[in-house]
């Protein structure tokens, strides 16, 4: 039995938002944290560290290591991209070049986001109340309305900026979930005339999410898409086979359904042959679960995604089933749920914002106008509170006035000295410039549209990136880079030495060979006895006298991370050989 869609939508409602506004909006969100920063502590540090290792041949390509220990991330082929990016443009800084692809991983998640929508809009049970006189709104526009406020909403999240502009296998994993998605709506979509492109694209984000260290996130999400896809095919044919699912009626050599399920079977049975796919783990005990802290996390993680989702799922409540309500919601809940098994929280459920802002975007059609306006004022009042004090607090730095917000940049990041960079005052002056203009715009009286209520809050979220990208890049990178202590550590033992590492991570290791231009050996190695070095983290201090001879060597100085006096690294002088 056919249910009754809650959306009622004119023709006038699904105005296009112009092509060249949301390409510039993408860029302006894309762009700033690939551009002008060092490698921050310690995921994005970390990642690059391999990927640098295996360009320079340290490593091997299907074993990644950093100074002879395997990565502490696991994932395969966001390390290659990196590392072939870096040998593709040696005249290129090390740290710019890997950035590249995952540039333009971040980019693949857009877009996928913004065709998953499209094509889920494009479900006949997704379409608006038809009007008795005409008037309601076309199937394409009104797709495109809609997906252009899926894209906005995932703009929006405030999770999504800082986690989506690293270079970590996270990013990769974002895309390929992103693009499996994007590619289980092609396969509902009603009007596939290309399955066979469908099907590649199913196929690549299995293998790619296989390869990026995530064979179970395949495995799950994968296999209840494709359950969804033929629990909605087989109820929308049943409640009527001519016109709910006209692809039923078609010979069944072009369902594309059977061959996608087989391929994913064969791209998963073959990867673990190849050893690809370790047994499932649970890292956080339920007796040991913080449900308070993951609640918290939800509820800011996932702003203003999530309560427009939960709208969606009682608005839509009898068309669960259906592919726009079931797909992005199946991909939610895997990966909330990975993230309360994961010791990583952030980093799982960053996996979950693009259906998050799937099914954000099904809300806007049955929402409110007092309820938009609610947002509109709460997204206005938020952003702009934000911005100013990010500008406050970088006139201070610069003026020492008003005093007290200079003496906390003073307190936390003692010495930080700040210089002044008119290009980076320039484009954050811009944006703000440009954040009024839209703000006049919002409150304007205006023709409504689909995606109106959703602009500031994307709007808002890349102001408040892009200022910290300008005006706060300084302190960001001399807080959040081991470059400072890097070359601190550098100074003391001389450029280019030989140096003793003991107890380091890999981030740690990474930056001192990268920002210290030192020649790090483990104590363990062969050739330790020519280092004049050694650099000891203080956990391993305890026990350093089983693997070196202490009466060799004289402690020198303890070097701070300048921003956190928690953490500390201890220099050590050869006194004899």
């Amino acid at each position: 039995m056919n249910q009754p869609t809650p959306a009622i939508v004119t023709q006038s409602a699904v105005r296009r938002l112009p092509r060249l506004a949301l390409i510039l909006f993408c860029a302006a969100y894309v762009l700033p944290g690939f551009l002008g920063r060092e490698p921050w502590k310690s995921a994005d540090v970390s990642a690059f560290g391999v990927m640098l290792e295996m360009a320079m041949g340290r490593s091997d390509w299907w074993s990644p290591q950093v100074l002879g220990v395997g990565s502490e991330e696991a994932g395969l082929l966001p390390y290659w991209l990196g590392a072939v990016f870096i040998r593709l443009l040696p005249l290129m800084p090390a740290e710019f070049a890997a950035r590249i692809p995952f540039a333009l991983l971040l980019a693949l998640t857009l877009v996928c986001t913004w065709y998953t929508v499209y094509h889920l809009a494009r479900q006949p049970a997704a379409q608006p109340v038809a009007f008795a006189f005409g008037g309601e709104a076309r199937p394409t526009d009104y797709a495109r309305a809609l997906a252009d406020a899926g894209l906005l909403a995932l703009i929006a999240c405030l999770g999504l900026a800082q986690l989506s502009h690293e270079t970590t296998p996270d990013l990769a994993r974002l895309a390929w979930v992103s693009l499996m998605l994007f590619a289980a709506a092609r396969l509902a979509h009603p009007g596939n005339r290309r399955p066979a492109r469908s099907v590649f694209a199913w196929g690549l984000a299995t293998s790619a999410l296989i390869l990026s260290g995530a064979p179970w996130m395949a495995a799950s999400l994968g296999g209840g898409l494709l359950m969804a896809l033929w629990i909605s095919r087989r109820g929308a044919s049943a409640s009527s086979p001519s016109t709910e699912w006209p692809l039923e009626s078609t010979a069944t050599k072009r369902d594309p359904l059977p061959l996608a399920a087989a391929l994913f079977a064969v791209v998963f049975a073959v990867s673990a042959f190849a050893g690809m796919v370790p047994g499932p783990t649970i890292e956080t005990p339920l007796d040991q679960f913080q449900w308070r802290s993951w609640g918290k996390l939800l509820v800011w993680f996932t702003w203003p995604a999530w309560p427009l989702a939960l709208w969606t799922l009682w608005r839509w409540r009898h068309q669960w089933l259906r592919p726009h309500v079931a797909l992005p919601l199946w991909a939610a809940l895997v990966s909330v749920a990975d993230s309360a098994a994961s010791d990583e929280r952030d980093r799982a459920l960053l996996l979950a914002l693009p259906a998050m802002a799937a099914l954000a975007a099904f809300a806007l059609p049955t929402l409110r106008r007092s309820v938009s306006a609610l947002v509109d004022w709460f997204t206005l009042v938020f952003f702009s509170g934000c911005a100013l004090v990010i500008w406050v607090i970088w006139v201070a730095m610069q003026t020492g006035v008003p005093a007290k917000p200079a003496a906390n940049v003073a307190r936390l990041a003692p010495g930080f000295v700040p210089e002044f960079s008119f290009v980076l005052f320039a484009l954050g002056a811009a944006a703000t410039a440009a954040w009024l203009w839209l703000v006049a715009w919002r409150v304007g009286k205006h023709r409504q549209a689909l995606w109106k209520s959703l602009v500031l809050p994307a709007a808002g979220s890349t102001l408040c990136w892009l200022l910290l990208m300008t005006l706060w890049l300084p302190l960001l990178d001399f807080g959040r880079s081991y470059g400072p202590i890097s070359r601190g550590i550098a100074g003391l033992v001389g450029t280019q030495s030989c140096v003793l590492a003991d107890g380091l991570n890999q981030a740690q290791i990474t930056a001192l060979q990268y920002h210290g231009n030192l020649e790090l050996v483990r104590t363990s190695h062969s050739d330790a006895a020519r280092c004049r070095s050694m650099v000891v983290a203080p956990e391993s201090q305890p026990t350093l006298n089983e693997r070196v001879d202490l009466t060799q060597w004289a402690f020198k100085a303890t070097v701070r991370r300048l921003t956190d006096n928690k953490e500390s690294l201890l220099v050590y002088q050869r006194v004899s050989r």
